[in-house]
C-alpha cells in the first residue's frame, strides 16, 4: 500500500471506522515539534511510566490502544542503527513507523486491516524541516497482510521487530468484519495462533535480532488472567530468548475508567502490561547457557 493508493483512497474518503470510531484522514500535517521534550531521557530500568503518552510529530491518541511513541522509540534506539529495518506487524495506526521515519531507520509496517493502513499512511504524510545532524529519512513500506504469513519477506531480514498485537478480543478493532483479524477471536483460538505469529516472527528476524512485544492482561468472572505470560510462552516455545521482561504502567485507561467508574470491586485493577523483549540466537551460538532463559522443546534447547 503506497503513498499513491493512499491519495487515491482519500480522493474519495476523508475518514475510516476502527472498533466504530470515525478516525479522519487529514494529511498532510505540519507538526509544531518532532520530538519528545528536550529532558526525556532513554529509559534505563524495567518499568516503564509514560503519563503522558507522547504527542510530538504525528502521534495522536485517537486511535484506540495505540502504545505510546516512548516505546517503539527506546526500543529502536537500544536495538538498531541508522539504516537497519524495523518491522511492526501489527502496525495499527503507525506509531512504530513514525518514529522509523524521524530516527532513520528502515520501516515496513503490516496490518490485516486496510482501514488501519490507510490511518498509518496517513500520520506518515507530515512535512518538516529535518535537522541537519539527524540520519537520513529511509523508506517506508506497508502492506495490507496478515502478520502470520509475511510472504513478501525473505527469512531473517529484519533487524528489529516492534509490535503492540491485540489482546485477545479485549479491542475488536474490525468487529469480526476483516476475516483472520485477531482481535475478533476468542481467548483459546488467540493463544493457538500467537503460535503461528511467533513462527513466523522468527522466521523473518534476523539471527541476533531482537523482536519486542507489549502484552497485557485481563479479568474473567473475578479471576485474573494471564494472557502476556502464555503469549511469552509461546515464543519461547518458537526458539527464542526472553532478552527482558520491562513492565510499562498504564495510564488513563478508557476501559476501566468506563466499566469501574464509581463501584466497589473485589479485586485490583489491573495497570500494568509486560513488553517482552526476545532474542533470535545467532547461527551455531550455544544456547544452553540462556536455558533459563529458554523453553526446551521435545526435551531439548530447540
Amino acid at each position: 500500500m503506497t503513498h499513491e493508493d493512499y491519495l487515491n483512497f482519500v480522493a474519495e474518503c476523508r475518514q475510516v471506522e476502527i472498533d466504530n470510531v470515525a478516525i479522519a484522514l487529514a494529511g498532510p500535517y505540519r507538526p509544531a515539534k518532532l520530538e519528545p521534550p528536550k529532558d526525556y531521557r532513554p529509559e534505563s530500568s524495567t518499568v516503564w511510566s509514560f503519563p503522558e503518552r507522547g504527542d510530538w510529530a504525528t502521534h495522536l491518541g485517537n486511535y484506540r490502544g495505540n502504545w505510546s511513541p516512548y516505546i517503539p522509540r527506546n526500543l529502536i534506539l537500544r536495538y538498531t542503527n541508522p539504516g537497519e529495518i524495523v518491522l511492526d506487524p501489527m502496525m495499527g495506526s503507525g506509531t512504530t513507523l513514525i518514529e522509523c521515519k524521524l530516527l532513520g531507520r528502515r520501516g515496513i509496517g503490516v496490518d490485516i486491516n486496510v482501514a488501519a493502513v490507510m490511518v498509518a499512511r496517513d500520520r506518515l504524510f507530515f512535512e518538516y524541516e529535518r535537522p541537519s545532524d539527524w540520519p537520513p529519512e529511509c523508506p517506508i513500506a506497508t502492506y495490507v497482510g496478515d502478520c502470520r504469513n509475511l510472504d513478501k519477506l525473505e527469512d531473517g531480514c529484519v533487524d528489529l521487530i516492534a509490535t503492540h498485537p491485540p489482546y485477545a478480543g479485549i479491542i475488536s478493532y474490525s468487529r469480526s468484519r476483516v476475516p483472520g483479524d485477531l482481535s475478533s477471536l476468542n481467548l483459546d483460538d488467540y493463544l493457538r495462533e500467537m503460535f503461528v505469529v511467533a513462527r513466523e516472527m522468527f522466521r523473518v528476524l534476523k539471527p541476533g535480532g531482537h523482536c519486542a512485544l507489549l502484552v497485557g492482561d485481563t479479568r474473567r468472572h473475578l479471576h485474573y488472567i494471564p494472557i502476556a505470560y502464555r503469549v511469552m510462552d509461546a515464543f519461547l516455545e518458537a526458539g527464542f530468548l526472553l532478552r527482558e521482561d520491562i513492565i510499562k504502567l498504564q495510564w488513563k485507561m478508557k476501559t476501566t475508567r468506563e466499566r469501574w467508574r464509581g463501584h466497589v470491586y473485589p479485586f485490583y485493577k489491573i495497570a500494568h502490561e509486560h513488553l517482552f523483549v526476545f532474542r533470535k540466537p545467532e547461527r551455531g551460538e550455544k544456547v544452553s547457557r540462556y536455558r533459563h532463559s529458554a523453553k526446551k522443546v521435545n526435551g531439548r534447547l530447540f
